[in-house]
């Protein structure tokens, strides 16, 4: 397995900026501003400058349309949450996966009936040869 890119850590209003990428698809500026302006009183301009900053973190990417940048997820935010996961698997459980998983039941994170159906469903999608 190789090394995942560490990238800088999203702050909250960055991931409310990529929750609303991740959630809505490519996005012109205007239409990360309408969904972010929900919740936070923002300027446009500094909704666009954001977007540029996580373009420059590698967390977006964009193309030209029509004059506007739309700007898209590189990863699902899947992706970044397993590679989070990798990453304090690594630095806090020495690399075991179970000693995290361990960790999260002894500390009521998640509960065995939990870890029981994902296995479940683990199993019943690698038998069918399907993607999670």
């Amino acid at each position: 397995m190789g090394i995942a890119k560490i990238r800088a850590p999203l702050t909250d209003l960055e991931n409310e900026l990529m929750r609303a990428v991740w959630d809505h698809g490519p996005c012109s500026v205007e239409a990360v501003h309408r969904v972010i302006s929900g919740t936070r009183s923002l300027k446009e301009g500094t909704t666009r400058t954001l977007l540029r900053r996580l373009e420059q973190k590698g967390y977006l990417k964009h193309q030209e349309k029509d004059r506007a940048y739309i700007y898209s997820a590189v990863d699902p935010a899947r992706s970044l949450a397993a590679k989070a996961a990798r990453q304090l698997i690594d630095r806090f459980c020495n690399g075991s996966l179970e000693q995290l998983l361990v960790g999260m039941v002894e500390n009521k994170v998640v509960d065995r009936a939990e870890l029981q159906e994902l296995a479940r469903k683990i199993a019943r999608k690698t038998r069918k040869g399907n993607n999670l």
